[in-house]
């Protein structure tokens, strides 16, 4: 699975570990994050990440 990355903090979202702070299990692909999700360090909403 490809990672993410926010082009405003720099985070990296990585499918293999999902986001425990927001209960995305790990697994799940980018494409399938729930709807409003955002950066979980700063924000940014989905369409601000690149793959890396």
């Amino acid at each position: 699975m490809e990672k993410w990355e926010c082009t405003v903090c720099g985070y990296i979202y990585d499918p293999e570990l999902g986001d425990p702070t927001t209960d995305v299990a790990p697994g799940t692909p980018f494409s399938e994050l729930p709807e409003g999700w955002t950066c979980p360090d700063c924000g940014a909403p989905t369409d601000l990440f690149e793959m890396i």
